[in-house]
């Protein structure tokens, strides 16, 4: 548990703080009050949110806590289960848009590379994203599963789209048109 006080002005140290420990994927249990489980992953992260606070003339107290009985534990590790089903949750939208997008190509038969390097690169956003949010997903929230089939169906989408960016820039037979 981390108890963080930046000053107000200027705001870039306490907006940079709050959004490090975002990005880490602590939980905001209220005011200057984050939580994570106690465990490495989250190290690195912890150690760039207290040195930030420190640039901004702040306070970063370190705490190990534990629940006053296994109800209290319970909750803290639902809470924390919950941001990360949240996460996933927008990371399954985020699937869903890159598929979308692919399909959109493809109606159109716009099959260039400069198309090609684009959607490239959204997936491999999408897989960075799925290896954060892995590492970070310590309790196992019901929504792994679903992720990692969804990024192997963006990554196929994508292999699909490439053979017929192949196909259309070398003239030759593309793939036979599926439905989605």
């Amino acid at each position: 548990m981390f108890v963080v006080k930046v000053p107000a002005e200027p705001s870039r140290f306490r907006v940079a703080v709050w959004r490090e420990l975002r990005k880490v994927g602590a939980l905001s249990l209220g005011q200057g009050v984050w939580a994570v489980p106690d465990v490495p992953v989250f190290a690195d992260g912890i150690a760039r949110a207290r040195e930030m606070t420190g640039k901004g003339g702040g306070q970063f107290v370190t705490l190990v806590a534990s629940g006053r009985d296994g109800e209290d534990g319970e909750r803290l590790r639902e809470m924390f289960t919950a941001a990360r089903s949240a996460d996933w949750t927008e990371f399954l939208a985020d699937c869903g848009k890159f598929e979308a997008e692919l399909a959109k190509e493809i109606a159109i038969g716009k099959f260039t590379l400069a198309e090609l390097e684009e959607e490239e690169q959204s997936l491999e956003r999408l897989r960075r994203w799925h290896r954060d949010l892995t590492a970070r997903d310590v309790f196992g929230a019901p929504e792994t599963g679903e992720a990692a089939r969804r990024l192997r169906e963006c990554a196929a989408a994508c292999e699909d789209y490439a053979e017929r960016v192949f196909a259309a820039l070398h003239q030759m037979p593309g793939p036979v048109e599926e439905e989605r």
